[in-house]
């Protein structure tokens, strides 16, 4: 398989405390690979690497087989690298069409905001999610919006500026089973519409359902990665509570 994205033999220390040992990790083109690790495994520090809000102390990162020198957080956007954080960094008193353009609105010559199109946009992307109802319009203040619904707009304002690599960090959290539900469903829009995604999570049952891959972060180490259609859920949980009690896989 092709990858999007790859990182080889990545460290991160803090002090003393060694976050990240010798990882290698990739992301293929129009893949979703679930990254799994409990509290302090080391996901936080490897998505600020993948986006660069941190950089490795040792390793290499590449980028459509490109090798990536000093990558910022300007850099990450450029490339098409989106992240959609578990606080779901949306504006709660403004509406969903000003909340998906935040930052980056469309204007014309005269520098005047193009507010009927940026509306249409957003109406075609939430349209593209699932996210449209008659009681869901692109005027609607994300305040009234549930937490699956207000994922699903931190999703659609990464397709709509093209990201080519969609991180989502515990996107389901603290939600309801039928909000999770919608997430999920959300991501497969994601992965319908071609876009590779990395899903981190610790909840092995809201990854499994939606992941082509599995990869399983334990103290800042890689200790496996399966392919999902080799393994079934029962076998990958069995040697997920292997792996916590001693670290390496049976």
């Amino acid at each position: 398989m092709n990858n999007l994205l790859q990182l080889h033999h990545i460290s991160k220390s803090f002090g003393e405390i060694q976050s990240l040992v010798d990882v290698d990790f990739s992301v293929g083109y129009g893949e979703v690979v679930g990254l799994l690790g409990d509290n302090g495994a080391g996901k936080s520090t490897l998505i600020k690497i993948m986006t660069g809000y941190l950089s490795p102390d040792c390793g290499d990162i590449y980028w459509k087989d490109k090798k990536l020198e000093n990558l910022t957080v300007d850099k990450s956007h450029k490339l098409g690298i989106e992240v959609v954080y578990q606080e779901r960094a949306l504006i709660d008193q403004q509406s969903i069409w000003k909340n998906i353009f935040i930052g980056r609105e469309l204007t014309n010559s005269f520098g005047l905001l193009k507010s009927k199109k940026m509306k249409q946009e957003t109406h075609n992307l939430m349209e593209q999610v699932g996210l449209t109802s008659k009681f869901v319009t692109p005027d609607n203040v994300v305040k009234t919006m549930s937490g699956g619904e207000r994922q699903g707009i931190a999703i659609s304002r990464a397709l709509y500026f093209d990201a080519e690599l969609i991180i989502l960090d515990e996107p389901t959290m603290g939600l309801s089973l039928s909000e999770t539900e919608k997430v999920l469903n959300f991501i497969e829009s994601a992965k319908k519409a071609g876009k590779s995604c990395v899903f981190i999570d610790h909840n092995i049952f809201h990854v499994y359902p939606i992941v082509d891959r599995i990869v399983v972060l334990d103290r800042g180490q890689v200790t496996g990665q399966f392919m999902k259609d080799e393994i079934t859920l029962n076998a990958l949980i069995s040697q997920l509570r292997y792996v916590a009690r001693t670290g390496v896989l049976q």
